[in-house]
C-alpha cells in the first residue's frame, strides 16, 4: 500500500505483523550561512534553504491517530517547525518498542536530517500533507 496521507501512515502501521512505534523529528527551514541573493529569493518563495532538527518525539500510532493531535502537542513546546519527518520501529514478538528503545534511533534520524539525508523518511508539512524534498 502506498502512503499518500497521514491517515495512510497510521493505517499501514496498524497492519504490520509487529507493533510499531513512530519516530518524529521536527525541523525548521533556515537560510544557509552566507546565503546569496538568489538563495534568499528562493527561500522567501518557500524553496531551498537548510533543514535543522529542533524537536523529536516517539509515539505509538494510537497516540497520534490524527495529525492535528501531534501538531497541537508540538505547539505547546513553543518551538516552531516547518517539516515533520517520520520513521517507524517494529516491535519484537508482539511487544511494542518502548520509549527508551527509541532514543538512539531518534538521535540517528536527527543526525541524518542535519546531514541532508532525508530520502528514507516520510516528510509532512505543518498541515499534514506529505511533501517531497529535493
Amino acid at each position: 500500500m502506498n502512503i499518500e496521507t497521514y491517515s495512510d501512515l497510521i493505517r499501514v502501521a496498524g497492519m504490520q505483523t509487529e507493533p510499531q512505534r513512530l519516530l518524529f523529528v521536527f525541523a525548521t527551514a533556515e537560510l544557509p550561512e552566507g546565503a546569496t541573493a538568489e538563495q534568499i529569493s528562493q527561500f522567501e518563495r518557500g524553496e531551498g534553504g537548510t533543514l535543522s532538527p529542533v524537536l523529536c518525539v516517539d509515539k505509538l500510532p494510537s497516540e497520534v491517530e490524527d495529525f492535528g493531535t501531534l501538531v497541537a502537542e508540538s505547539e505547546r513546546t513553543g518551538i516552531y517547525w516547518n517539516v515533520a519527518f517520520v520513521s517507524a520501529m517494529s516491535g519484537r514478538g508482539g511487544v511494542q518498542p518502548n520509549g527508551d528503545e527509541a532514543e538512539q534511533p531518534l538521535k540517528m534520524m536527527m543526525e541524518q536530517i542535519q546531514a541532508g539525508m532525508v530520502a528514507q523518511f516520510l516528510a509532512l508539512s505543518r498541515d499534514g500533507e506529505i511533501i517531497q524534498l529535493y
